[in-house]
């Protein structure tokens, strides 16, 4: 799938709901993801913005996702 022919975004708390993961957790693992991998920030009226993932993100997520349970503190080496 080509990255700039999106035509949909799914959102942080609907992927995670989709995916069956805490949405939180989610956010931690994708917050080092680039629009490159599909993520991209919508933002709204103020302060208001939520992250969003088109489907070539959903993928890429998804790897990210089996990384992170395979290895529980990879997040915790990411972070320092």
């Amino acid at each position: 799938m080509h990255v700039n022919k999106v035509y949909a975004v799914f959102t942080i708390n609907r992927v995670a709901k989709d995916l069956g993961e805490d949405e939180d957790w989610l956010w931690d693992v994708a917050n080092g993801m680039d629009t490159e991998d599909g993520v991209i920030w919508v933002y709204g009226i103020g302060d208001d913005q939520v992250m969003a993932f088109t489907d070539f993100g959903i993928e890429n997520l998804t790897e990210l996702i089996r990384m992170h349970k395979e290895d529980p503190e990879l997040l915790k080496r990411l972070n320092r």
